[in-house]
């Protein structure tokens, strides 16, 4: 099969492209923004940035090996001594997303595109461990989930791949809108509409009017679109959609899912239903946001033709996501590393795991704030106090000027709360405390860094 390539002609497509030494052009088969990985055969387009400027690095490319360069046009000048052909634009950013998108058009890979207020990487993970059972799979890279990594995730699948799995993240009004069209999916999902990002978008109307986006872009595509039936927006908005097929726990739905038990550790017994399929699975993940998270796969695995045994052989390889429900055994402590993000479905869920974790002495959850939230954050914050006295959590150490607030609750609760206004404060506690026998939760939102108290944790000499 061969490669896709980028011709004069497309780039003479590009809006408002201006093209320097056409007739040295040749196709090339690669394109890319950063100079230290320059694929043979490749293009490169400058992109301007907060904390760099691509255009600063133009000789350094061309001696890497790219054989034509993008750049803006007000940046002319400083490419009057490069000797290969040079394409200028009225944006780079934007040109990178139009060639993208002329990339697209020559793909044959089916495209399945994932958004949603929680899980959308660790979904994207189980469905591209299921789909590798019986297809060649590319998927979106670690975060590359916004309106530079969505163009990069398609600009790095090559024909050889049966399908995409491509994660589309957002937290303003319209990036879903310009990620979708540019990958223009043939199947959709959004995992669920909770309380993220509500800085910007105000409520979960927002934030449902903003993912599903994806769903009318790929309705407009005859795709077909994923509900799930147990999140109630969704299941409102599913009702119009001419395609769809929807998966569930608790409400009627094409795909059914069943939790059957739990471990001692946490982890999930289920069973999935789809037509006259069935499959029992132990998921080597935890959580039951895992378990949700694995539904969602399946039913998109199952439309796409794998097998029970196919899911199954899939599921046993399994792994968590870097930073997401990780559990790691040190010494005589388990640390539960959630440390990815946290908004409040995902922090409820965190601590609900915690809770099924009965095999331990202790089980200890250190919080940090969840951001962008908007007007309602301290209540939000107030409201995880329910979820860890249902879940008879031991101790909570907190830090941020957000989960005082919840520090503040706990007190007189019989529950060991201790609030930390000084990160090394906390990371002095946590080396120096007995935590002999001890499941220890850390989580937050990705700007609280807490990871580095995992760090702190693993570190201990016992």
């Amino acid at each position: 099969m061969k490669n896709i390539k980028i011709t004069l002609k497309d780039l003479f497509n590009l809006p408002g492209a201006v093209i320097y030494n056409p007739d040295r052009y040749k196709d090339v088969s690669a394109v890319t923004i950063d100079t230290r990985n320059i694929p043979i055969n490749s293009l490169f387009i400058a992109i301007e940035g907060n904390n760099f400027d691509g255009h600063t690095f133009l000789k350094e490319a061309v001696k890497r090996g790219a054989k034509a360069i993008v750049i803006n046009e007000n940046k002319l000048s400083i490419a009057d001594k490069i000797k290969v052909p040079v394409i200028t634009v009225p944006d780079t950013t934007t040109a990178l997303g139009s060639i993208a998108g002329i990339w697209r058009n020559k793909l044959n890979a089916k495209i399945i595109s994932i958004t949603g207020s929680a899980g959308k990487t660790s979904t994207k993970e189980i469905l591209v461990q299921l789909l590798s059972e019986k297809f060649k799979v590319n998927k979106t890279i670690g975060n590359y989930n916004n309106h530079i990594g969505v163009p990069l995730t398609i600009l790095n699948t090559q024909n050889k791949y049966d399908m995409l799995v491509a994660e589309l993240g957002t937290n303003h009004f319209g990036e879903i809108k310009y990620t979708a069209e540019i990958i223009r999916p043939d199947f959709a999902l959004i995992t669920n509409i909770a309380d993220s990002h509500l800085e910007f978008f105000k409520d979960r109307e927002g934030v449902l009017k903003e993912k599903w986006v994806l769903a009318e872009v790929t309705e407009s595509r005859e795709g077909l679109v994923f509900i799930n039936n147990d999140d109630k927006l969704l299941r409102i908005s599913g009702d119009k959609l001419a395609k769809k097929i929807t998966y569930a726990f608790d409400n009627e739905a094409d795909v059914r899912g069943k939790i059957t038990g739990y471990n001692g550790e946490g982890q999930t017994e289920i069973e999935i239903s789809y037509g006259k399929k069935k499959v029992r699975l132990s998921l080597p993940l935890y959580g039951e946001q895992n378990a949700k998270n694995l539904l969602a796969a399946a039913a998109i695995a199952f439309k796409l033709g794998l097998s029970v045994k196919q899911i199954k052989d899939g599921v046993k390889k399994l792994k968590a996501a870097d930073k997401r429900l990780n559990v790691r055994k040190h010494n005589n402590i388990t640390v539960i590393d959630d440390t990815y993000n946290a908004n409040p479905e995902s922090m409820n869920a965190s601590l609900d795991l915690l809770g099924k974790m009965t095999s331990f002495k202790s089980r200890i959850a250190v919080l940090g704030d969840m951001l962008e939230l908007g007007q309602d954050e301290i209540e939000l914050h107030k409201n995880l106090e329910a979820t860890i006295k249902k879940n008879k959590i031991d101790s909570v150490f907190t830090i941020g000027n957000r989960m005082k607030n919840l520090s503040e609750l706990l007190k007189n609760t019989g529950i060991e709360a201790k609030h930390f206004n000084i990160r090394e404060a906390l990371s002095s506690f946590l080396d120096k405390r007995d935590f002999s026998d001890s499941v220890i939760l850390v989580k937050g939102s990705r700007g609280m860094k807490m990871e580095e108290f995992v760090q702190v944790i693993e570190s201990r000499e016992n």
